[in-house]
């Protein structure tokens, strides 16, 4: 009974990793779209960057204790959540030379 409870928990680390990642780059999209409507920018910035790598560090702290293979593969969840977010919440890029108004001439 403990080897599988050891094994859920790891398994479980994984979407905590999830949990974690998708905490702090959704809150880092989130900063970023409330920077030019805030009065003071950078004190915005400043705390949400604080409160993110508090929660996640105070995440990975508790994992560690765990064992160092909960971390690492809470790592893995928190790097595929922030390729997650990357693909997601980035706007596409602009293609160089590109005019939406050409006519297709010279």
């Amino acid at each position: 009974m403990v080897i599988t409870l050891q094994w859920l928990y790891i398994v479980l680390s994984f979407p905590v990793g999830l949990l974690l990642g998708g905490f702090f780059f959704g809150g880092l999209w989130w900063s970023v779209q409330k920077l030019s409507t805030v009065r003071n920018p950078a004190l915005l910035f400043m705390v949400s960057f604080i409160v993110r790598t508090t929660v996640v560090m105070a995440g990975f702290y508790v994992l560690l204790m765990q064992g160092l293979l909960h971390l690492l593969i809470a790592l893995g969840g928190y790097l595929v959540a922030r390729t997650y977010c990357l693909r997601t919440l980035m706007p596409a890029p602009a293609v160089v030379g590109q005019d939406n108004n050409e006519t297709g001439e010279g």
